[in-house]
């Protein structure tokens, strides 16, 4: 354990930011998730429903750094390229 007082301040905000990284990828992987099960049944009226929620969730992670940009810009380019294809 750490004997510097900032180091210790260190940790406790690095583990609060830890858990709020946790939350934001894990509300990207259902939204996500929920898309994905909605585009595989071509259910066109809950894709409308849930395809807005997930890119919005994957763009706020993403300006959060949570994740990089470029991995979600691939996670929004596939789930809009499955979206046209209905």
């Amino acid at each position: 354990m750490a004997n510097i007082k900032s180091v210790k301040k260190r940790i406790v905000t690095s583990e609060r930011r830890r858990q709020r990284n946790i939350a934001v990828k894990s509300r990207v992987k259902t939204y996500y998730k929920q898309a994905m099960t909605a585009l595989e049944a071509k259910d066109k009226d809950q894709v409308k429903a849930v395809l807005p929620q997930a890119l919005s969730e994957i763009d706020i992670a993403a300006s959060k750094g949570v994740i990089h940009p470029n991995s979600a810009a691939r996670k929004k380019s596939s789930l809009q390229r499955r979206a046209a294809a209905l």
